[in-house]
């Protein structure tokens, strides 16, 4: 099946996302962990890759953990379409744009940004390697000798949805996001029309909008298990894997941070290059969650951003 159209323009890639916590100093000591360069500027902090400017986080102090805003980038030739689309579809927010950013609301009220930039998602699966022979006699290396894991790149949202299909049907038909796959109308995975991984934005059913993962890049297996190490030994244990998924593909490893969502250490993604015709299915849950890992916690999917706090 495939319920989704090619509009007159797409986004190609991921910029950011915003957050409020209700402790700055708490965030910059949980990414850090995680193995990104956290920078705490007065009220805002700011997330990167390791050797890589691009923020991939704006994070300011609120009562509770919220997520804010989702900024997307286009190419400029196309935001007065993306303009249009989000007009036409009554979710423009008007006022707001400018010449290089567009600005729009998605079903569940959640402010979504396109802005005008370079495409910075892959243009190929990007390369999953075996971590290095420690010796020529010896492959694995004794832990000491393990370094920390730096995540490449932000790879993918997950986001609870108030209603899934809505999601779907508002992230293509304004922001030319195409279906991969989804599971009834419990979970969906959306790719870019340019060229993307399975999925840079996925959605979780929920009674409404949030954060439940932000998904990050690792080279290999070995950097998914050897990162949820790092964060079991900085006092992060919770959160699930190590497994496999099925839809995409890649190996994961969930850590629970503060405030209920998780981060994850992904590698091995599904690609759909530009101009592939994939063909969208609809799984059952029961066979397409995960291919093998242990069972995931009761509260996986509860979205703490519309719930009590996460105990």
């Amino acid at each position: 099946m495939n319920d989704t159209v090619s509009p007159a323009a797409a986004v190609h890639s991921v910029d950011c996302f915003a957050l409020t916590v209700p402790d700055l100093q708490e965030a910059a000591d949980f990414y850090e962990a995680f193995g990104l360069v956290p920078d705490l500027r007065g009220d805002l902090l700011e997330v990167r890759c390791e050797g890589n400017p691009h923020v991939w986080i704006e994070i300011r102090e609120g009562k509770r953990k919220k997520l804010e805003k989702v900024c997307f980038l286009a190419f400029p030739a196309d935001l007065d379409r993306i303009s249009a689309q989000l007009r036409e579809a009554g979710a423009l927010v008007e006022g707001a744009s400018s010449n290089d950013t567009i600005v729009g609301r998605t079903p569940d009220g959640l402010l979504v940004e396109v802005r005008a930039g370079a495409k910075i998602s892959p243009d190929e699966k990007a390369p999953f390697t075996q971590a290095p022979s420690y010796s020529a006699t010896q492959a694995s290396a004794p832990r000491s000798a393990c370094t920390k894991v730096h995540p490449r790149r932000l790879a993918h949202l997950a986001l609870f949805s108030g209603d899934v299909d809505k999601s779907i049907k508002f992230f293509n038909e304004c922001l030319g996001v195409r279906l991969a796959d989804r599971s009834a109308s419990d979970v969906a995975f959306m790719y870019g029309a340019h060229g993307s991984d399975h999925h840079m934005v996925a959605f979780a059913r929920s009674d409404g909008p949030g954060l439940h993962h932000c998904s990050w890049e690792v080279t290999s297996v070995d950097e998914v298990g050897l990162g949820g190490e790092q964060m079991m030994a900085a006092g992060y244990g919770r959160g699930w894997g190590v497994g496999r998924h099925v839809l995409g593909s890649n190996y994961f490893r969930y850590v629970r941070d503060p405030w209920g969502s998780h981060a994850e250490y992904s590698a091995g993604m599904d690609y759909i290059p530009a101009g592939f015709d994939w063909q969208a299915a609809d799984h059952p849950s029961e066979d397409s969650f995960y291919q093998w890992g242990p069972p995931p916690p009761e509260d996986f999917v509860t979205n703490y951003e519309t719930t009590r706090e996460p105990a």
